[in-house]
């Protein structure tokens, strides 16, 4: 060992490689031991403090038509046909207890769910933790005191939900159509996206 550290281009290629095999290292003991979560937490939440990242009320071009053929399931093992949702306006948060930026945003969905008309609005907050966690997601709802509905993907979902990060947010129109996606967190407890839902 001695000696391939007195060859020239060894020692030249670990200068290249030492700073990047402490970051590695570092990245792997936050994230196994659960910080790293933690840290995410605390970094969005002060962003969603400053307004920074205030929901968009931007619409998309609303020509994608989703998908409503699908079921979920509650907390307490009801199953639900997301057909029952159509003619409202669905407001689908797909997020996971192990997440910091879900878990940073969720104050401001209970703010938003506090202020809109259920009989117009429907929230589908969707957990995608593994199915072995539902005590843990439930603890987790119940702790912070969270209202709106809480549900588990019960069967394959709409192609619509295969989303490839979380915190991913969905507003669909009263009309069946794909009018807004965010993907990473943001503040929804804004007068201007409760209008945003309202008008649709």
């Amino acid at each position: 060992m001695k000696k391939l550290f007195q060859d020239q281009k060894f020692r030249s290629a670990w200068r290249l490689v030492k700073p990047w095999v402490g970051a590695v290292a570092l990245f792997l003991i936050l994230r196994y031991t659960g910080a790293l979560s933690g840290i995410s937490f605390f970094t969005n939440k002060a962003l969603l403090e400053t307004g920074a990242l205030n929901a968009s009320t931007d619409e998309l071009n609303a020509t994608e038509t989703f998908d409503y053929n699908f079921t979920l399931t509650t907390l307490s093992g009801d199953v639900v046909d997301f057909t029952t949702f159509k003619g409202k306006t669905i407001f689908i948060n797909l997020w996971a207890t192990w997440c910091g930026p879900c878990r940073a945003e969720m104050s401001s969905i209970q703010e938003l769910y506090d202020q809109v008309d259920h009989t117009k609005v429907a929230f589908v907050m969707l957990s995608l933790d593994a199915p072995t966690h539902t005590k843990k997601v439930e603890t987790f709802v119940r702790d912070k005191h969270y209202t709106f509905p809480v549900y588990r993907p019960h069967g394959p979902l709409s192609d619509a939900l295969n989303v490839s990060s979380i915190p991913t947010t969905l507003v669909i129109s009263p009309e069946g159509k794909v009018v807004s996606k965010k993907v990473g967190a943001a503040n929804y407890g804004t007068s201007k996206f409760k209008k945003f839902l309202e008008e649709l």
